[in-house]
C-alpha cells in the first residue's frame, strides 16, 4: 500500500538534505517528482545524478516569494492535470543569534522560509487538489515546533505556527478527501547542519551538536535522513488514508508526544 506508482509529487527545498532524501524514496516508490531549490547548480546535478529521464523535473524557486511557490506548484500540476503529493520541506535559519540581536531582516527571513512558504505552498496546492477530492499534504516541521532552544527563536516560532497550521488545515480539508500532516524530525546530520557546527546553540561544532540532542533522545543518537524519508513515503501513501492532523515525530524519542 505505500507505492506511489502514477502518482504526481511536488517538493521544496528537494535538492539536497532531507528534500532530496524524499525525492530519492518517492521515486523508488513509482511517483513522478517536481523539485525546486534556489540552487539551479544542485538542481542540474540533481537530475544528472538519479537519471531517471522525464519522472524528475526540476524548477528553480526561491520559497520566500510567494509568485515563485506558485508557479512551481503549477508546474507539477501541469505534468499529468493532477497533483497528488506535496512535500513543503524548504526551511533553515540564515544567522543564529539571540533574540535581542535578532535583526528585523532574519526575522523576516526566518517567517518566509519557514512559516510563509508553506501558507503559500499549501494554498497553491489546495487549489488543486480540491476539485480532484484527493491528495495528501506533507509538512516538514521540527522538533523544534514541539519545544525551545535558543538562538533560533525565529525558527522555532516558525515551526510551531507550521504544526498549528497543519492541525487547522486537516480539520478543513479533510471531508473532501486530503490529509494534511508534518514530519517533525530530530537532529538529522544534513550538510546545513554539519556546516552550521552548532554556532547559533552557543556550540563549538559538530560533536558538542551531536552531543546535545543524543543527550536528549530516547536512542541517544541522531535520526537519518532515510528514517525521514520512509515516514514521508508512508504518509504520501494510502497506506495512511486514515491519519491526517497529525504532528509525527523521527526524532529518536526527543519529544514523546
Amino acid at each position: 500500500m505505500t507505492t506511489l506508482a502514477g502518482k504526481v509529487a511536488v517538493v521544496t527545498g528537494g535538492s539536497q538534505g532531507i528534500g532530496r532524501g524524499i525525492v530519492e524514496a518517492f521515486l523508488d516508490q513509482g511517483a513522478e517528482v517536481v523539485v525546486g531549490s534556489r540552487n539551479a547548480e544542485v538542481g542540474e546535478k540533481l537530475l544528472d545524478e538519479l537519471d531517471v529521464g522525464e519522472r524528475l523535473r526540476f524548477v528553480r524557486t526561491d520559497v520566500t516569494h510567494r509568485h515563485e511557490v506558485e508557479r512551481l506548484v503549477d508546474e507539477a500540476f501541469g505534468l499529468r492535470g493532477r497533483l497528488d503529493i506535496a512535500v513543503l520541506n524548504a526551511g533553515g535559519v540564515r544567522d543564529p543569534a539571540p533574540l535581542v540581536d535578532m535583526t528585523d531582516e532574519e526575522w523576516t527571513f526566518e517567517m518566509d522560509i519557514n512559516l510563509n512558504h508553506v501558507f503559500w505552498g499549501m494554498r497553491a496546492t489546495l487549489r488543486r487538489m480540491l476539485p480532484q477530492g484527493s491528495g495528501r499534504v506533507i509538512n516538514i516541521s521540527s522538533v523544534e515546533g514541539k519545544h525551545g532552544k535558543p538562538g533560533v527563536a525565529g525558527y522555532v516560532a516558525a515551526k510551531h505556527a507550521v504544526n498549528g497550521m497543519t492541525k487547522a488545515v486537516a480539520k478543513e480539508v479533510g471531508p473532501l478527501g486530503i490529509t494534511v500532516n508534518a514530519i517533525c524530525p530530530g537532529l538529522v546530520l544534513t550538510s546545513l547542519v554539519e556546516r552550521g557546527g552548532g554556532k547559533g546553540l552557543g556550540l563549538n561544532g559538530l560533536d558538542e551538536v551531536i552531543e546535545l540532542y543524543s543527550r536528549e533522545a530516547a536512542l541517544q543518537r541522531p535520526v537519518t535522513i532515510e528514517e525521514v524519508a520512509g515516514l514521508a513515503v508512508f504518509l504520501a501513501s494510502d497506506a495512511s488514508s486514515g491519519i491526517t492532523g497529525a504532528l509525527m515525530p523521527v526524532d529518536g524519542g526527543t519529544a514523546q508526544y
